[in-house]
């Protein structure tokens, strides 16, 4: 780690929690390269899809509880 990258990270972790962890997003977000134009516009298609397929009954919903239990069976083994 060079001397500039210590120095920023050391003045980063004296920072109060709020502050570090909106530095850390905006590192983060800095390394996904530009935001695709039409991302917004493509979730936006994909909900109304959902919402459409759950409204016509194409989709069967689950409870939280039936998911939360299937999770902790496949992942933890209960």
């Amino acid at each position: 780690m060079s001397k500039a990258v210590q120095t920023v990270l050391a003045d980063a972790l004296r920072l109060e929690p709020d502050a570090r962890a909106e530095v850390a997003a905006e590192l983060l977000a800095s390394l996904d390269g530009p935001a695709d134009p039409d991302a917004e516009a493509a979730w936006d298609a994909e909900i109304d899809r959902r919402v459409e397929a759950i409204d016509a009954g194409a989709i069967r919903l689950e409870s939280w509880a039936d998911v939360k239990r299937r999770i902790e069976g496949d992942v933890l083994g209960r």
